[in-house]
């Protein structure tokens, strides 16, 4: 897996976002929470991700916007550590639940341990 995030691998669609609130199993590291459902996809991606901060924590759109490319950036850096071994496909979205306003390096040792929670968990079934 390259350390890119193209377009096939953005989670886009509205069906799958709703399922995968109402089916999908979740870990949490706070102020992080990743929520994954293993479904199958056309393209072969393996993982399709998407990042949410809440409108409710931060007023602005500069700061929810900031947080979320510090979470894609984040996610672009560690994925291939993480998701080179897996075998199915998955659905996943990180959303941000702090209510402070995070630095990069914050947000990127809180992801990389948010994926080794979920690699534990997954690799436990």
């Amino acid at each position: 897996m390259s350390a890119t995030y193209s377009k096939k691998e953005k989670l886009k669609s509205k069906k799958l976002i709703d399922q995968l609130f109402t089916e999908g199993q979740s870990v949490s590291v706070f102020p992080l929470r990743l929520v994954y459902l293993s479904t199958p996809f056309e393209d072969h991606v393996i993982a399709k991700t998407g990042v949410s901060v809440s409108k409710r924590n931060f007023k602005t759109a500069v700061d929810r916007n900031k947080i979320k490319r510090l979470l894609r950036e984040a996610y672009r850096l560690n994925k291939a550590d993480f998701f080179n071994n897996l075998t199915t496909q998955h659905a996943f979205m990180i959303l941000y639940i702090g209510k402070d306003k995070p630095t990069f390096t914050q947000v990127e040792t809180i992801m990389k341990m948010l994926f080794e929670k979920f690699s534990s968990k997954v690799s436990e079934k």
